[in-house]
């Protein structure tokens, strides 16, 4: 077994192509959110691309809770935002869920023979049920580098993080894993969440408080896995429901 980390589209194409478990990082803050989700008893998840299509939704199951964001923040008429620190009433619910990175990449891992979402809050929890499968893993980072001015850091910090809390070898993707661990080493998890650019623009709308959660690991054993995909959206499940 081999552990690839690879950003954005591309590692959702080298997923699917050489049959690679996928383990979707939308450190900030998407992966955490749909954790903590499950951790509080929703019991599906559906990820989307669009707003219009979480709407469309929305209006078919009424009883079901839009969450989700667009430049940080609810788009109108959504019951909450992308906070996985504002978690509430979701015990027994379905959620529709649309954010900017993260819900994309999971739909363009499609083919894969496996498809996660980790982070740090569920980091440990979420390296073993990738790792259960016997396959090479790739974890990817959801932001591409220099995307929307955003260097991807809190998602390359956290996929070094999780890849430190095993033994395999790193393939593709060692170059900046080892110079990330290096800054691992120097600032510490923490402070690479707090200097990411995307940090800044969360304090910017009055959400600083995400970025510190989002730093923390291993806040719950819940692992959002995908069960069944369509062109247009995922719906997730917990892991240990599903057969991690």
């Amino acid at each position: 077994m081999t552990l690839h980390i690879i950003e954005s589209s591309q590692g959702c194409a080298f997923a699917v192509e050489w049959g690679c478990v996928a383990v979707v990082v939308d450190a900030l803050r998407a992966s955490a959110t749909a954790a903590m989700l499950f951790e509080a008893g929703a019991v599906e998840i559906i990820a989307v691309r669009e707003v219009d299509e979480a709407r469309a939704l929305k209006a078919a199951s009424p009883n079901a809770l839009l969450f989700g964001e667009r430049g940080g923040l609810p788009p109108e008429g959504f019951d909450a935002g992308n906070s996985p620190r504002e978690i509430s009433g979701v015990a027994g619910k379905q959620i529709i869920f649309t954010t900017t990175s993260g819900t994309a990449r999971l739909i363009e891992c499609v083919d894969a023979p496996a498809v996660y979402m980790g982070t740090t809050v569920n980091a440990t929890a979420a390296m073993s049920a990738a790792i259960s499968h016997g396959l090479d893993i790739v974890l990817i980072p959801a932001s591409a580098s220099g995307e929307s001015g955003n260097d991807a850091q809190e998602d390359w910090a956290t996929a070094t993080a999780m890849a430190l809390l095993t033994d395999l070898p790193i393939g593709e993707g060692a170059p900046w894993y080892r110079e990330m661990r290096h800054r691992l080493e120097l600032d510490g998890l923490a402070k690479l969440f707090e200097t990411a650019p995307h940090a800044e623009r969360l304090r910017a709308i009055g959400l600083g408080d995400d970025v510190a959660f989002c730093a923390r690991m291993n806040v719950t054993c819940a692992v959002p896995r995908a069960k069944e995909f369509t062109p247009t959206r995922v719906e997730l499940g917990l892991a240990a429901e599903i057969g991690a």
